[in-house]
């Protein structure tokens, strides 16, 4: 398949970002900000379950790649990491500003974009995106940017929403039990005012091999019993049948 259609996607995105999604995301930042344990993606899943963040983190040079709120970077932050986040959003970074001061946190913060980051080769030992540019970005521009950015053996830890669901959803409202899209040519999604990007799983494999990486770990993501909120887009009963999200776990060969 090809990879060269519109690049429309990150104005789309940023406005989104901007205009809309700032409003009702920023007041979950101060709740992520505090958490003293990092808890991932829609379900809250526990570090203590997920182990998303890589042993010897602490003195790790890590970039948060689409860091909205930054909270992950906090967390890497107390870890003993050296962050920095990128974010195409002003407003979002605004609020990441505003989480600094209050919890007293500094890492530097970027208004860019993670498809093409202000940062020399070889620069970080971690790269990480919770539904950041994992999911906002082209796979085919910001993974081997990643690459780039990354030192020898260094780690790449991103999560998404599943090929399944990305199958099921329609263009609005929460999935269905049945598939409503062909998996062959999955790539964008066109969702409201943004788009989103799911690549299949082999896709994303060869891709990921395609840039120097080594799959080490695919954890396909259910919903609790006791899940603590329902999502309009992501009901919590469709979630404890089928993944609604998954992470990733690659290291740059070398």
């Amino acid at each position: 398949m090809t990879h060269d259609g519109p690049v429309d996607h990150l104005e789309q995105n940023r406005r989104f970002w901007d205009d809309e999604a700032a409003a009702w995301h920023g007041p979950l930042a101060r709740d992520h900000w505090a958490r003293t344990e990092p808890s991932w993606g829609l379900w809250a899943t526990p570090e203590s379950q997920a182990s998303v963040l890589p042993d010897g983190i602490d003195g790790m040079r890590a970039i948060e790649l689409g860091c909205g709120t930054a909270y992950v970077s906090a967390w890497l932050a107390r870890a003993g990491a050296h962050p920095v986040g990128i974010d195409v959003s002003e407003k979002q970074l605004a609020t990441a500003q505003a989480m600094q001061a209050e919890f007293g946190i500094d890492f530097p913060l970027v208004l860019g974009n993670a498809e093409k980051v202000p940062y020399e080769d070889d620069t970080f030992d971690l790269a990480i995106s919770e539904y950041g540019a994992s999911l906002w970005c082209d796979p085919y521009q910001w993974i081997p940017e990643a690459a780039r950015l990354l030192v020898p053996g260094g780690r790449l830890v991103f999560m998404r929403y599943s090929p399944l669901f990305a199958l099921c959803v329609p263009p609005e409202g929460p999935p269905s039990t049945t598939l409503t899209r062909g998996q062959f040519g999955l790539t964008r999604l066109h969702r409201g005012s943004h788009v989103e990007f799911v690549l299949p799983h082999g896709e994303m494999i060869r891709l990921l091999r395609s840039c120097g990486f080594v799959v080490e770990d695919l954890m396909e993501i259910q919903a609790p019993r006791s899940a603590h909120r329902d999502y309009e887009d992501v009901p919590a009963d469709w979630a404890r049948q089928w993944p609604s999200e998954e992470i990733w776990k690659a290291r740059l060969a070398g």
